[in-house]
């Protein structure tokens, strides 16, 4: 889909060319909007990056370019203005901005999707907390990114898949069995084991725990939190399309973790010393090498890790995700280079490492939980302040970075909670739309009026939303959408307070209804990408 945006620029680009005679700049021209708007509608920097090419000052090299950019744009551009050093300011024309308002509202529901070149069968793996215990408010964050970048990807256009990846298998899950068992004797759990409150909840609910062989009780154990972990998942939004089970990767025969050693071995990827199975991943770029094998024939995690993506690389996916927590950074240079041993190319996984997050209510840290030990479920949080806005407040910060969550403005209802703000715009657009269709107020749009500021500003606003999808998802930075969303909020209201929408003249009313529907259109949209609801009534 082609955009009044990229149009621009492709006028800019054909007035570099021509300017500079076909010499390239040394790097791209940016076309940005002023942070000041007196000084024009869109600013570029093009003289200054083909002055020295063209052998000119940049100042006489942006007045020839706006003369360039008058004979392709026309009408469009009305007016131009070289400013500072060489930048040039490009104010367009009323019409031009009523024609991307109908080229917006053409696009409908697809405006800012599609594009995604070359379309990729994607994997994201995320959440995949140990099911010994309930999702705490950590995994919870880690949960809200993964599918707010997976419906990233999915509007771009490439095909993406749902994975959680469950540990059970090893030491882990004897322990959770261990202490299911001793809760339902009546006795403490082992060294080591599992003491939230939800031990006691299992063994009570696993029928004979306290006779039946631990391993039972283990896999039931797992079962019952699976389930848990599922449905409230379901409740926070998500559904995964694969639940990947870590022992099938040491069931079989051979097991898909000695199918991924053969391969390894093939390649001379592999050595034993002092009876270990080693991989050689200072080979790429690792500190030191592995061990895969413990001289007793244990498996270490790594094996698991390593074999588990080879059976992803074998289901045929073009990039795999994985998302992974804080404690995880130290794994992430040996798993790219046992990927990059296995035979991948480095391209095709990213590891991204989550941060911590922090509760925060009346400016200390809180805790929640009664009933889960020493941690905060998914579902403690969205008890206490609903999916949208844990949603929210988890997407709002970039995944590198560690955050805050303010319990207190999370719950308020008011102009300084963004997620209630952002909302209540698409609720009061909402009415709106509503009223001017029982008023019967649906004129034609006129293309020759004249536009207020604030309907050139939102319009703007608007035109920015396939970047920001696009930066959004290339970036792996869904916060970049709760920012853009809170922005057009915004930029919605100032144009509500300057223009009166039902009841307007009827030169002016076709054009704001159109607006008005356009920006609801991106708000929804918006808020659906981040996993959060778009009201009609608030």
């Amino acid at each position: 889909m082609t955009t009044p945006l990229d149009d621009l620029r492709a006028a800019l680009r054909g007035a570099v060319a021509a300017v500079a005679d076909g010499a390239q700049p040394r790097s791209a021209p940016t076309l940005e909007r002023p942070r000041q708007a007196e000084h024009g509608d869109y600013a570029t920097n093009a003289a200054l990056m083909i002055a020295k090419a063209v052998g000119a000052p940049p100042r006489d090299v942006a007045a020839r370019l706006a003369d360039e950019l008058a004979g392709r744009l026309g009408p469009a551009l009305a007016g131009s203005d070289v400013a500072g050093p060489g930048f040039l300011n490009l104010v367009l024309s009323d019409a031009w901005y009523g024609e991307a308002l109908t080229a917006i509202a053409a696009a409908g529901e697809g405006w800012g999707g599609g594009g995604a070149d070359p379309v990729r069968t994607v994997n994201i793996e995320f959440v995949s907390a140990n099911p010994t215990g309930p999702v705490h408010v950590g995994g919870t964050r880690n949960a809200a990114y993964g599918d707010a970048l997976a419906r990233l990807l999915t509007f771009r256009g490439h095909r993406v898949h749902r994975e959680f990846y469950v540990n059970d298998y090893g030491s882990q899950i004897r322990l959770l069995g261990a202490s299911i068992q001793a809760r339902a004797r009546g006795e403490e759990p082992p060294e080591g084991g599992y003491v939230g409150d939800y031990i006691s909840t299992l063994a009570a609910e696993i029928d004979g725990a306290a006779g039946l062989p631990e391993d039972e009780v283990a896999r039931l154990g797992v079962q019952l939190m699976l389930g848990q972990a599922e449905r409230s998942l379901a409740r926070f939004r998500i559904v995964f399309d694969t639940w990947f089970r870590e022992h099938t990767l040491h069931d079989g025969s051979p097991t898909p973790v000695q199918r991924a050693f053969d391969v390894l071995e093939a390649q001379g990827r592999t050595f034993r010393e002092d009876g270990a199975l080693w991989l050689r991943t200072t080979e790429f770029g690792d500190d030191k090498d592995r061990v895969l094998e413990r001289s007793n024939g244990e498996h270490t995690y790594f094996a698991s890790d390593i074999a588990y993506h080879q059976e992803k690389r074998e289901r045929g996916f073009d990039l795999m995700l994985d998302i992974w927590g804080a404690d995880h950074h130290g794994y992430v240079s040996r798993m790219h280079a046992a990927y990059q041993a296995l035979g991948g190319a480095p391209g095709e996984l990213e590891l991204l490492i989550m941060q911590l997050v922090h509760l925060v209510e009346g400016g200390e840290r809180a805790r929640m939980s009664k009933r889960a030990g020493e941690f905060v479920t998914l579902d403690d949080l969205v008890d206490d302040i609903g999916v949208d806005a844990a949603r929210w407040f988890l997407l709002a910060r970039s995944h590198d970075t560690t955050m805050e969550l303010d319990l207190e403005l999370a719950r308020s209802q008011s102009n300084e909670n963004p997620v209630y703000y952002v909302q209540y715009a698409h609720a009061r657009i909402a009415s709106i739309l509503r009223r001017a269709r029982e008023a019967g107020e649906t004129p034609a749009v006129d293309a020759a009026r004249t536009l207020h500021p604030s309907e050139r500003a939102l319009v703007q606003r608007l035109l920015e939303f396939p970047d920001e999808v696009v930066e959004a998802a290339e970036k792996r930075a869904p916060h970049r959408i709760a920012a853009y969303a809170l922005e057009t909020a915004q930029s919605f209201s100032a144009f509500y307070r300057d223009c009166q929408v039902v009841g307007a003249p009827a030169e002016d009313l076709g054009f704001r209804v159109q607006l008005c529907a356009a920006a609801q259109q991106v708000l929804a949209r918006s808020l659906d990408l981040l996993g959060v609801s778009a009201p009609d009534e608030m």
